[in-house]
């Protein structure tokens, strides 16, 4: 098994390589690991206590950012590594200035983990929700390093719960500790002799409270509100952006925010073709742009969609008609009541807001606009959904306390 793993990864690296031909993301995972161990050497102190934490991407590292910054107060003598899978995540977040060291992480070939180790040679490393490189963990265990993996979530059809899935056990077994978010996690582990886990829960309620706590503010949406009611479409894709389009022409009283995912500055044109009402993209304003003459705001840059909002009355979280919603935490902690699309099953968080009636999954326009029509017409339904969502979070945030509480012994 160890030989058809090792095989996988350098089938998959190669594949990658030949993508990067063409495809600018697989290029940036390309050129990101060029010389790494030379930039490694030439940057890591060696004669330094190393806590490294390590996520996919950048949706991982935002869940595992309360522990890497709760880490740095409380062992203010270890240097922190971070490194990243995709360059979705190491991109933005290559100047995070919480850590010491930022690379990508070099593919899990067993002359790369060597090579790697003797470099670093970690003291603590913490894996974040999904991340089994077994070559890695497996390494990390001869060595002695304590290893902790936060804020996962098993389910019953993984490869460690099936008869061929012996590897992968035993690199769960590395693991110092594991931190699970539910109850059925814990329960799954322990079916297969992997003991040493707690439920701790999510520490993504941790990340989203702090966000809100030091929430920015923004001049440019102030201005654009201009005291009007706000509904905010955040991380859409076509098929949600379609749905949109009649809530935009139907409701000239409120403003609109819309974040796609992907910024296409073709997709905002065509999208605004099809509104009467006038729109502005956010990289576009000047001191003279009229916001508040304005319907509809498009915000085409990053970093900013978890500040606007504070912003807002409403809120629609995309991606819920493809592989699933995005992040409906960042706006149910402002008390926002929250729409999606069908696709939500995988989101514990999305699933128990649905139940509390502080969110609704639609699958139409004509869905969204009964969902909105309701609580625009009805303050006291808006604000009873709004306050669901905002006591959710409340009640779910510790996480990272519970993790530090072990790390810490």
């Amino acid at each position: 098994m160890r030989l058809l793993y090792n095989s996988g990864i350098y089938l998959t690296n190669a594949a990658i390589r030949l993508a990067a031909l063409f495809n600018p993301k697989a290029r940036l995972w390309v050129r990101g690991r060029k010389g790494i161990f030379d930039k490694l050497a030439r940057t890591v102190d060696s004669g330094a206590d190393i806590a490294w934490f390590h996520a996919a991407s950048l949706g991982e590292f935002e869940q595992g950012r309360p522990v890497i910054e709760a880490f740095r107060k409380a062992c203010p003598g270890y240097k922190i590594l971070v490194t990243f899978f995709s360059p979705s995540g190491y991109e933005i977040r290559k100047n995070y200035p919480g850590a010491d060291y930022i690379f990508y992480l070099p593919p899990d070939t067993p002359r790369n983990v060597r090579r790697f180790m003797a470099i670093v040679r970690p003291k603590i490393a913490v894996f974040v929700k999904y991340e089994f490189w077994v070559n890695y963990l497996l390494a990390m265990k001869r060595a002695g390093t304590k290893l902790y993996l936060i804020s996962s979530i098993f389910r019953d059809g993984q490869i460690f719960f099936r008869p061929y899935g012996g590897l992968f056990r035993s690199a769960l077994r590395a693991f110092r500790h594991i931190f699970v978010q539910n109850d059925s996690s814990r329960n799954l582990l322990k079916s297969i002799g992997i003991e040493q886990v707690s439920v701790a829960g999510d520490t993504r309620f941790d990340r989203v409270y702090e966000i809100a706590q030091q929430a920015k503010r923004l001049p440019e949406i102030e201005r654009f509100a201009a005291d009007a009611p706000v509904f905010i479409a955040g991380s859409t894709w076509p098929p949600d952006e379609e749905l949109l389009v009649g809530l935009i022409e139907r409701y000239p009283d409120v403003k609109f925010i819309v974040a796609p995912h992907e910024i296409d500055p073709a997709r905002i044109e065509k999208f605004c073709e099809r509104i009467s009402r006038p729109a502005l993209r956010y990289t576009q304003l000047t001191p003279q742009s009229d916001l508040a003459a304005a319907g509809v705001l498009f915000v085409d840059t990053i970093g900013i969609l978890s500040s606007i909002y504070r912003y807002g009355r409403w809120g629609y979280i995309g991606g819920g008609f493809g592989a699933g919603i995005h992040n409906t935490l960042e706006a149910a902690t402002f008390g926002l009541p929250l729409a999606f699309g069908p696709r939500y099953g995988k989101f514990r968080e999305a699933r128990d807001l649905v139940t509390l009636r502080g969110a609704a999954s639609i699958a139409s326009a004509e869905e969204l606009e009964r969902w909105f029509a309701g609580l625009h017409d009805d303050p006291d339904a808006t604000g009873r959904s709004g306050t669901i969502c905002k006591e959710y979070v409340l009640q779910h945030k510790g996480a990272t306390a519970r993790i530090m509480d072990e790390i810490c012994r």
